[in-house]
């Protein structure tokens, strides 16, 4: 039988095992549970304030290996998760935090063999996700108004996977503009939207979604969430609106002091999803009555108005900023990829150089 990952390289599933090797970034657990993440190369040094660990030292050496600092300290090595990568990559613009990417793949139903399409790209985090859920068998479109920012996406993409993706495509231009000449009507199964205004997009979303076809909207406050529920409910063709957001609260685990931990990741964005609804078909009124005053004398009509990005509380990055994170991610990907016919001499001899001098010192000083 032939291996999936032999046929399509490019899912990036021969990255992901095996020794590490020159270009893999690398996530480091110091004693005090400290992450740093380091893509490796050959006579490099990772320094900290006390010291430094080599790079040759975990070259060769096979994932989840402990490699000695200089210091005398232990590091745990690991490759990074997808959930521990797009944290740590270049980013240009504001990433979709993980918990909302699992609950945009699930709750949008993403499966292996569709046609998705995604409105803007930002630095490609939610990317990563949907391409992993569409596999080498369907297909991702992806739309981003800003060309910095597609580069950075696509470097970040052939850094995780380590060559270019072959089920994705970005398009840069106007979603409006531009969907309608990339895809056929009813051709798209799924549509993802995490740009400042998507009740723009209605219209032209709705063409090209499949009957049934489910659109989910990844927005930042609350304004955004009630205008592009009522732009769906006045436009006509979709199901009810649905909207939630997730609140994630880790907790400490260490002998009988098990309680939440005093951070956690709060508000992030709003998800909201509707359905398309088959041609000439309307959608049930719904039997309760709306809350009194919900469409009151400050009740602004969806279609009044523009909002700028500063209004709806968006940080500006600047020029500066994104050409030194676009110049980053080329040279992280680029790395990875001179790293990918890169094997060691001798793999056994590398990896029991690396044994911890304190056969009683373990990875799970550096987790605590």
């Amino acid at each position: 039988m032939t291996d999936p990952d032999d046929a399509h390289p490019a899912t990036g599933a021969d990255l992901r095992r095996g020794p590490f090797r020159p270009g893999d970034r690398v996530q480091l657990t110091d004693p005090k549970g400290r992450l740093h993440t380091i893509t490796l190369e050959p006579g490099a040094t990772f320094h900290t304030h006390r010291g430094h660990v080599r790079h040759d030292d975990l070259l060769g050496a096979p994932d989840g290996s402990v490699v000695r600092h200089s210091s005398g300290a232990d590091y745990l090595a690991l490759r990074p998760l997808l959930s521990d990568y797009v944290l740590s990559m270049p980013r240009g613009a504001q990433v979709v935090y993980p918990k909302d990417a699992g609950q945009i793949v699930t709750y949008a139903d993403i499966y292996p063999g569709a046609t998705v399409v995604e409105a803007g790209v930002g630095s490609g985090a939610l990317s990563l996700s949907l391409l992993r859920a569409v596999g080498v068998s369907g297909r991702l479109l992806s739309f981003e108004r800003r060309e910095d920012f597609a580069e950075i996406a696509r470097a970040n993409a052939r850094a995780f996977f380590g060559r270019d993706h072959p089920a994705w495509s970005v398009t840069v231009g106007d979603l409006v503009e531009t969907l309608p000449r990339s895809v056929a009507p009813g051709s798209v199964d799924r549509v993802v939207l995490d740009m400042l205004a998507p009740w723009e997009c209605l219209d032209v979303v709705h063409e090209a979604l499949a009957p049934g076809g489910v659109l989910i909207c990844y927005v930042a406050t609350a304004t955004q969430l009630s205008r592009v529920a009522e732009t769906a409910r006045t436009h006509g063709g979709w199901t009810e609106p649905q909207a939630w957001e997730s609140l994630v609260r880790g907790w400490h685990l260490e002998g009988l002091a098990v309680r939440p931990q005093h951070r956690m990741h709060g508000h992030t964005g709003f998800l909201l999803t509707v359905r398309r609804l088959a041609a000439g078909t309307a959608a049930p009124l719904l039997k309760r009555r709306p809350a009194k005053g919900a469409y009151g004398e400050d009740y602004v009509p969806h279609d009044e108005g523009e909002w700028s990005a500063e209004e709806l509380g968006e940080r500006a990055v600047s020029a500066k900023r994104v050409r030194r994170t676009a110049r980053d991610a080329r040279a992280t990907a680029d790395a990875r990829e001179a790293g990918d016919n890169w094997e060691p001499e001798d793999p056994g001899a590398t990896a029991d150089a690396r044994e911890p001098e304190d056969p009683g010192a373990t990875g799970d000083e550096g987790n605590s």
